[in-house]
């Protein structure tokens, strides 16, 4: 049997549940959504079918009623007490949300047990559709990028081969042969996430501009750059509002986030320099690296490469258990990032090698008091024990 994620036994629980719910799995593409639902329904006694809307006419919305009413036909032919309806890629579908909600209201009204999973590529599916007309109506499992644990214990991932490669599963084998690897992520993974969840759910005025932004994005992830000397380097620079318009589209897809310095008024938080951070070190190495056992044996530049892999790790779960993060620099004074939940701030600094002393967190903490701060790496927790636990440890 194949590798058992954690979301794997609150779907299974939820599935066993009364109707009540329609069930929503969330998140970026290749992190094995569909692999998670197929596992769960197999085990189950409910039967079910599974379609999915990915060549399906973007335009045919009538296509989600067909398969919703072949489920409640085979429902009753086969005289089943309850039915099992998965939907994949439904965030295609245009006006799918408004679909789906006549349908379960009319099993709702008519009493069928028709329970339903709906399968969406990034937080896109969230925002255009559960929001607008579901509300009340879902229960959303999110399903991130694969942990550090998870690659370990299903690929065999040494700590070095993670912080370099980052967490897809479908790339994992392809390591050991890194120009197959690299092609894989930008051509199996980046391009289809751009074109298919973004430039077709999002009016992009300039789609070029967006690869551009995304690419050096990622190649300065853990590093800070004005939009304004981004410009500089782009071939269609477009303007600021613009690639900070695009960066928030990349964000929602859970590819490339631009993090805000810390400060106490929202306005100095909006106006500072972003600094860039990956969701999956698999796109800076995509994008900037040379080879593992170069980048490796670079002190100052696998730096870079921890303190990424640190944010990643960070940034995967602030949506899940709703805190904030920030990075905090004032003139050579430095805190790599700081978290926000419920009022509560924490620090932390990433020391790999890429640094020599900093006396960033001490400045931090006698401005700002947070409740905890701390080094990850050189000198206090180290990298595999802060990368192996569940953030929400951490904000207990």
């Amino acid at each position: 049997m194949s590798y058992i994620r954690k979301e794997y036994h609150t779907l299974q629980a939820r599935l066993q549940e009364s109707r009540r719910f329609m069930h929503v799995l969330a998140g970026p593409r290749q992190v094995g959504k569909s692999t998670l639902v197929r596992q769960v329904v197999q085990e189950l006694t409910i039967p079910y079918s599974m379609e999915v809307a990915d060549a399906v006419d973007p335009k045919d919305s009538d296509w989600i009623r067909r398969v919703w009413e072949g489920a409640r036909t085979t429902m009753m032919l086969r005289q089943e007490k309850e039915y099992l309806l998965v939907i994949d890629e439904i965030q295609k579908i245009d006006n799918w949300s408004e679909v789906v909600k006549r349908e379960w209201d009319e099993d709702t009204r008519n009493q069928v047990a028709l329970k339903v999973v709906l399968l969406g590529s990034s937080r896109l599916l969230l925002k255009k559709g559960l929001t607008e007309s579901l509300a009340g109506r879902f229960e959303l499992i999110r399903l991130g990028h694969w942990s550090y644990p998870e690659m370990h214990e299903a690929f065999g991932m040494t700590l070095d081969q993670y912080i370099y490669f980052g967490g897809y599963p479908g790339a994992a084998p392809l390591v050991e042969d890194e120009k197959r690897w690299r092609k894989y992520i930008k051509d199996s993974l980046v391009a289809p996430s751009i074109e298919k969840d973004v430039l077709m759910t999002s009016t992009i005025y300039k789609p070029a501009l967006m690869k551009q932004l995304f690419e050096l994005g990622c190649g300065y992830s853990a590093e800070m750059l004005s939009l304004t000397k981004l410009m500089g380097q782009l071939q269609d620079a477009g303007n600021v509002t613009t690639l900070a318009a695009y960066l928030e589209l990349l964000d929602q897809c859970t590819l490339l986030k631009g993090l805000q310095k810390y400060a106490h008024d929202d306005a100095r938080k909006r106006s500072s320099i972003p600094k860039y951070q990956v969701y999956n070190n698999a796109l800076l190495t995509a994008y900037k690296g040379r080879s593992f056992l170069t980048d490796r044996t670079d002190t100052k530049l696998w730096g870079r490469w921890v303190e990424s892999a640190i944010g990643a790790h960070l940034i995967g779960s602030a949506e899940e258990l709703d805190y904030q993060i920030f990075y905090w620099r004032e003139s050579s004074l430095e805190v790599d990032f700081i978290l926000v939940n419920k009022g509560e701030v924490t620090a932390i600094e990433v020391k790999s090698g890429r640094r020599g002393m900093n006396s960033g967190l001490p400045a931090f903490a006698k401005a700002f008091h947070p409740g905890k701060s701390f080094v990850v790496g050189t000198g206090g927790v180290s990298v595999e024990d802060f990368l192996s636990y569940d953030i929400e440890a951490l904000l207990g």
